[in-house]
């Protein structure tokens, strides 16, 4: 309703109206109130899509282990009387070991020696490996209008 139009008015408000004194008249007061609601709109899509890429790489793993080399030394010697056993010795990386054997003669003759060295022995190991990478790719699928007229300039005519 436009409130300018005098036809949207009823007689009785159309017309300007004097009141006596001590009449009262009642003028409504209007108020707008606004309301506001929400609604879910699809604004788009979007489809994602994952792709998985696989290589070969061949990794040097350095590695290390130890090695003992044992050495057994003739010796044959008898030790001097009234000294005590040889024992257990070391000589830089390598540890001797007397082996001793009781005689007859009550002398202790030291009848050979194991040598025992330690050495550390580094090697490389060729290994091959297989590394992913994951890569997305993003796309937006065009309107149901728009996919067809793409369809259409698509198809090759003849």
């Amino acid at each position: 309703m436009d409130p300018n139009s005098a036809s949207a008015l009823s007689p009785d408000q159309a017309r300007p109206t004097v009141l006596d004194a001590g009449q009262t008249r009642v003028i409504p007061v209007i108020e707008e109130q606004a309301v506001i609601t929400r609604e879910v709109v699809e604004s788009g899509r979007v489809r994602l899509a994952k792709t998985v890429h696989e290589r070969e790489e061949l990794l040097e793993i350095p590695l290390q282990h130890e090695e003992v080399l044992v050495e057994r030394i003739p010796v044959n010697q008898f030790v001097a009387d009234g000294a005590t056993a040889p024992g257990l010795r070391y000589d830089g990386d390598t540890t001797i070991i007397p082996v001793l054997r009781e005689v007859v003669v009550t002398r202790l003759l030291v009848v050979e020696e194991i040598r025992v060295t330690k050495r550390a022995v580094s090697t490389t190991l060729r290994q091959p490996i297989t590394l992913r990478h994951e890569e997305m790719h993003v796309s937006r699928p065009a309107a149901a209008g728009a996919a067809s007229e793409e369809s259409a300039r698509a198809t090759p005519t003849e």
